[in-house]
């Protein structure tokens, strides 16, 4: 496939499809995840996987920094940051993308590496976004005019490196919390996840430390701003796809409003394999399904119960509405809003926790359960 891209629509798009094979390989081998992480923060107060995400967000701060601070691009790429508007939209779209993903039991990228590693209920939850971020571009007059204020970027005020300063100042504010939260709390802790023995094995058939998954991520992140001028991102390739799948069986999508905005209409009449977040998106189902075969772990899971699958699918739909409304999701709005020093990014985060609350209010509905802090492990 690489190839093909490679041949077909040249070498950017070709070096997208290997980066996103990258992420795949790296989310799967690390397990990195948002969903389960802030499930356990929010349940019992273990912010391990929190810590791994401040991480993440301050290495792929630094080094979007030196990127957008000295346009240093590649392919005549000249990367920029990802800053959202403040208002309505990204306020209730985090807090429904939040509640969708603890219901169909990941985020945006954790649905394509499980997807990959053929995990069959997340296959529902994939359904459900790709129809959730069409219905919400199909009824985009609906929302467009919800009230929001223009975009926040710290570094339009105080530079990149002022940016990027208060930004790791920041996150380390979280750490320090979250630290505080979990002695207090003394929750239970991570299960362990088997492992191969040994350094070569481990990196290629076991289980990496978060703090590997982090950094590698947020290398790999960088790429793809270097690359393409853009932040990695997952779920406008939803809205295509959906949107693909409606032309496809006669309807008209073109003609809808959110297909007309500049930059959208060349995505819908371009090829889905020369489109920047679709070649990542399937660069990680693809990357993570090759990581899960060599690990020998790759299998398709079966008896599924109905409340999971319905779970499975209505999770899914929130999250591809929520990620429209918020302009983004938890890779597209909070990791690039973040790095790239956006005031959308924080917020978007925030809203994201409250609606992980109600979401693990709403869990026990659809058989599915929570940690408790009588649990042996989280």
């Amino acid at each position: 496939m690489t190839v093909y891209v490679w041949s077909a629509h040249g070498a950017r798009p070709g070096v997208l499809l290997l980066l996103g094979l990258g992420l795949g390989v790296a989310l799967f081998h690390s397990r990195f995840g948002f969903t389960s992480a802030w499930r356990q923060l929010v349940a019992v107060g273990n912010g391990t996987g929190l810590r791994a995400h401040a991480l993440l967000l301050g290495t792929t701060a630094t080094l979007f920094a030196l990127l957008i601070g000295t346009e240093t691009g590649v392919f005549g790429a000249q990367p920029a940051p990802s800053a959202g508007t403040i208002g309505v939209g990204l306020f209730a779209g985090s807090a429904l993308f939040a509640i969708g993903m603890q219901l169909g039991g990941a985020c945006a990228s954790g649905t394509l590496f499980a997807v990959g590693s053929g995990q069959t209920s997340i296959v529902l939850t994939l359904g459900g976004f790709i129809a959730g971020a069409t219905l919400a571009a199909w009824q985009f007059d609906l929302w467009k005019d919800l009230p929001a204020w223009e975009p926040v970027v710290l570094s339009d005020h105080i530079g990149w490196f002022g940016s990027w300063a208060v930004t790791i100042l920041a996150l380390v504010l979280v750490v320090l919390v979250s630290r505080r939260v979990q002695a207090r709390r003394n929750p239970p802790p991570l299960g362990a996840v088997p492992s191969a023995r040994g350094a070569a094995l481990r990196a290629l058939r076991g289980s990496w430390p978060l703090a590997a998954g982090a950094l590698v991520l947020a290398l790999l992140g960088a790429g793809v701003l270097l690359v393409s001028g853009g932040a990695w991102g997952v779920t406008s390739a939803f809205s295509l796809w959906g949107s693909e799948l409606v032309g496809a069986l006669g309807g008209h999508p073109e003609n809808w409003t959110w297909w007309q905005r500049p930059g959208n209409a060349e995505m819908l009449a371009g090829p889905v394999l020369a489109d920047k977040t679709s070649l990542t998106d399937l660069g990680i189902m693809i990357g993570a399904a090759v990581a899960a075969a060599l690990g020998g772990t790759w299998a398709l899971h079966r008896g599924i119960a109905r409340r999971t699958a319905l779970a499975a699918v209505l999770g899914g739909v929130l999250m591809g509405i929520g990620a429209r409304l918020a302009g983004g999701c938890n890779i597209g709005a909070y990791l690039a809003g973040i790095a790239s020093g956006s005031l959308s990014g924080w917020l978007w985060g925030a809203f994201a926790l409250a609606g992980t609350w109600v979401g693990l209010k709403l869990r026990p509905l659809f058989g599915l359960g929570n940690p408790k802090p009588g649990d042996g492990v989280c």
